[in-house]
């Protein structure tokens, strides 16, 4: 098979095309035929080893994992011994977080693993797309957002703030927005309540009960301010000073910190998200815009797509 293998760290140069042999499945393993994969920031971290924190995961001094890649859409094409959830044939979509191997043309995975049915009328592109759980899955738990309160999300015209704006409004929060200049319409079509161009943010002096940095760039100490007391900040990138600031502010602060990361949550967690997400989508509440599909050859292109910052998610083809 085909596969996009990182054995170093480095820019996007260092992803090339390889071929491989193909996972045969055993257990209760399903082999995918995968016919699409994001490629993500966290993706773009894993292959550069950048921040530091991220080596402590993926190989201190070259990748563990050579094929990235977790959040994929394909078809099941073999079934191990013990398998019994999925048929041949099943159009399925998932996630196999800090295991990653999504990049590449066969994929086994366990049927224990986030991997669900893919509904009705959706292309494996979209599929995939639709996977990333992070903004359900801390919005609706760890901020318990509800009706009426008033949501900051940070990057909202990415892959992941696009999908918090729309599970915001979803449960009737009030949503404000931030991106670039060009793309303020994007966030309003998307069902934001207020758009805000992300540079006139240190003039900006209204208060959140949370603010959901989906860009990851914002911080702790420049989001408190926006905070209510009692306020939520929750940032997609981990770090050191995120993880000090989580403790510092469990025990001694009112605004508190929070990772919204997750490769920390359990997979049952996660295919639970997956199913909320797919029936989102099935009812037309949940879109997940596609800024640009590249195909496995020119997997370095989509790396360097990911590190210019985007609006929407980048998908990988394979065929």
């Amino acid at each position: 098979m085909r596969a996009a293998v990182a054995r170093r760290y480095g820019g996007p140069d260092v992803v090339v095309p390889q071929e491989l042999d193909a996972p045969e499945p055993t257990g209760d393993q399903v082999l995918v035929r995968v016919r699409a994969a994001t490629v993500s920031t966290a993706d773009a971290a894993a292959r550069s080893g950048s921040p530091w924190f991220t080596r402590l995961a993926f190989g201190l001094f070259r990748p563990r994992l050579p094929v990235l890649g977790s959040d994929f859409a394909g078809r099941v094409v073999a079934l191990g011994p013990d398998a019994r959830r999925f048929d041949i044939g099943d159009p399925v979509f998932g996630a196999t977080n800090a295991a990653m191997g999504a990049h590449a043309e066969y994929l086994a995975v366990s049927e224990g693993s986030p991997i669900e049915r893919v509904p009705d009328g959706i292309d494996p592109v979209r599929a995939a797309a639709l996977v990333d759980a992070t903004a359900m899955s801390f919005l609706r738990d760890s901020a318990a957002l509800r009706l009426g309160q008033r949501l900051l999300v940070n990057g909202a015209s990415g892959a992941v703030g696009s999908a918090a704006v729309q599970i915001a409004k979803h449960v009737g929060a009030n949503v404000t927005g931030t991106s670039s200049a060009r793309n303020l319409d994007v966030v309003r079509a998307l069902g934001a309540d207020a758009a805000l161009d992300y540079t006139e943010l240190h003039g900006h002096t209204a208060s959140y009960d949370v603010v959901f940095d989906a860009w990851g760039r914002m911080g702790y100490r420049r989001a408190r301010r926006l905070l209510a007391p009692d306020g939520l900040y929750m940032t997609t990138v981990p770090s050191f000073a995120i993880l000090a600031q989580m403790l510092w502010t469990r025990w001694f602060g009112r605004r508190r910190a929070l990772v919204a990361f997750t490769g920390l949550r359990s997979a049952e967690r996660v295919a639970a998200d997956l199913r909320e997400t797919a029936a989102l989508a099935a009812n037309g509440a949940l879109d997940a815009p596609v800024a640009a599909s590249y195909p496995l050859d020119r997997v370095a292109d989509a790396h360097r797509h990911v590190a210019r910052g985007k609006r929407g998610h980048v998908v990988l083809t394979l065929g």
